[in-house]
């Protein structure tokens, strides 16, 4: 499948599943606090968001956004749609879910030793 750009190709992975690689390219996606803020604004929009309502509200010029919209299309986290002049953003719910179980996966054992103090369960002094 190609962005709406016809520049990329994102190939779609299974519901629920993420693709080799895509764990770490969505982290470092997310690692860019601007970006952060450029997905934080799409989901704010509950269904889809408009790239014109994503550059009033980000203070920076629609080269960056651009940029930073690429780099969350490309990590799997949103999907674009171009309607004539207009853009269109939406979250991909099913990939930040996926995401989200990778990362419960990966680091759970340690937030759950870090919830007894960090000390693994044994107790302390």
């Amino acid at each position: 499948m190609f962005d709406t750009y016809l520049t990329m190709y994102v190939k779609p992975n299974p519901p629920g599943k993420l693709s080799p690689g895509q764990f770490e390219r969505i982290a470092k996606a997310l690692a860019d606090p601007r970006r952060f803020e450029v997905l934080e604004t799409i989901a704010a929009a509950k269904d889809e968001c408009a790239y014109a309502r994503i550059c009033d509200r980000i203070p920076v010029t629609k080269a960056t956004i651009s940029h930073h919209l690429k780099e969350l299309v490309q990590a799997g986290l949103v999907d674009t749609q171009r309607d004539g002049q207009y853009v269109h953003t939406r979250i991909r719910p099913g990939v930040i879910e996926a995401y989200t179980a990778e990362l419960a996966r990966r680091v759970g054992g340690a937030v759950g030793a870090m919830g007894d103090g960090g000390n693994g369960g044994g107790g302390g002094a």
